[in-house]
């Protein structure tokens, strides 16, 4: 063709904008109309032969080769946009002289059937496409514009769809403004070949996945679960098992311990000022943890009559029951035993054995706990 393409850019942009909407018209309804994959990125990269339409580039060069890759980010699961880069090399005809070179760059749309569709069968899940590129080509010395509308299908390979391959024909325009004493027709080429795209995947249904984590239940929302939490109502490092850092308590999962003894006066149910501090942490704990009752245990070493060290041991774990009750816990969480020298937790022969053995514990029941108790 030695005259110039008389149709106008513009026109051609028309023409070209209703041709991809009419093409993949049938498969609108494929994709959510709103952009439920927004963001997501491929590279798609299209080798193929480049073959001169229009003089004088027929008439000098043979078919050569052409490659373009793009950078391809999702509005939608149809719709895509991105840079691209074009490099074509027509080989002249005698095989001597400078062969034709042009680079191209630019970027535009592309219209595809979603790569998300259902595939019920191979063919269902082809992706027809179309794109569109607007393009600031050299050639040579001259900086020209020029734009790019190509068409294919692309066939996934494997199951996660993370690598796509099909044909492609692509039309290359570079146009030439008025210049004296240069030949002002445009340049047409036509790109045919395998294009190449490489992007994230998706998920098929019925894929494997991994399982998201369950949230536990935590009532005090310190990131301890209720399950292993030892004070479940109040929060507490994780280190220390959900429970706040008590300086002469440790909280366990059947009773709290006490780090200091608790002393009476001798012979005697009454409990010796040194330890009120010991027992208001106790109070404190309990306070906290609305899910504990408690059985308050005193226990006595082998020295005396059985029967005498029962009712002394029973009377000091009512003390101590008392005294609590006395700092704001509900009585009904608490009952108080006596086991005298029954259960001794050291020898009985040595004077610290015996000492170790004249003790008050606290064994913890789990319980459900209304709302209002204290």
């Amino acid at each position: 063709m030695n005259q110039r393409f008389p149709m106008t850019l513009s026109t051609m942009a028309a023409m070209t904008g209703a041709a991809l909407l009419l093409l993949l018209a049938p498969f609108a309804q494929a994709s959510d109309p709103l952009p439920a994959r927004a963001g997501e990125f491929s590279l798609k990269l299209e080798p193929g032969l480049a073959i001169p339409l229009s003089h004088p580039q027929s008439q000098l060069f043979e078919i050569g080769g052409s490659g373009t890759i793009k950078a391809l980010w999702s509005l939608n699961e149809s719709l895509d946009f991105g840079p691209s880069a074009t490099f074509v090399a027509l080989p002249t005809e005698s095989g001597q002289g400078d062969s034709g070179r042009a680079w191209a760059f630019g970027g535009g749309l592309r219209l595809k059937r979603p790569h998300t569709s259902p595939d019920n069968d191979s063919l269902y899940a082809i992706s027809p496409w179309l794109d569109a590129d607007a393009l600031y080509v050299r050639t040579g010395d001259l900086n020209r514009f020029g734009y790019a509308v190509g068409a294919g299908l692309a066939v996934p390979i494997g199951v996660s769809r993370a690598v796509w391959i099909g044909p492609f024909v692509r039309y290359f325009q570079i146009t030439s403004p008025d210049r004296a004493n240069f030949d002002t027709r445009d340049g047409r080429i036509l790109s045919v070949g395998i294009s190449l795209e490489f992007g994230s995947g998706v998920r098929r249904e019925g894929e494997a996945v991994a399982a998201a984590p369950t949230p536990c239940l935590d009532r005090d929302n310190d990131g301890v679960c209720d399950d292993v939490d030892r004070c479940p109502d109040v929060a507490g490092p994780k280190d220390n098992w959900g429970c706040p850092p008590y300086k002469r308590l440790v909280v366990k999962p059947d009773k709290l311990e006490l780090k200091e003894k608790i002393f009476f006066e001798w012979d005697k149910a009454i409990i010796q000022p040194v330890s009120y501090p010991v027992l208001d942490e106790v109070a404190q704990a309990l306070k906290d943890n609305r899910s504990f009752r408690v059985q308050v245990e005193g226990h006595a070493s082998s020295e005396g009559a059985y029967d005498y060290n029962m009712a002394l041991s029973e009377r000091r774990a009512e003390a101590v029951l008392d005294y609590l009750v006395a700092r704001g816990v509900a009585k009904e969480r608490l009952i108080s035993k006596g086991f005298s020298s029954s259960v001794p937790v050291a020898s009985n022969v040595t004077e610290a054995g015996r000492e170790q053995n004249r003790r008050v514990e606290f064994i913890v029941h789990f319980i459900i706990v209304n709302d209002g108790s204290k």
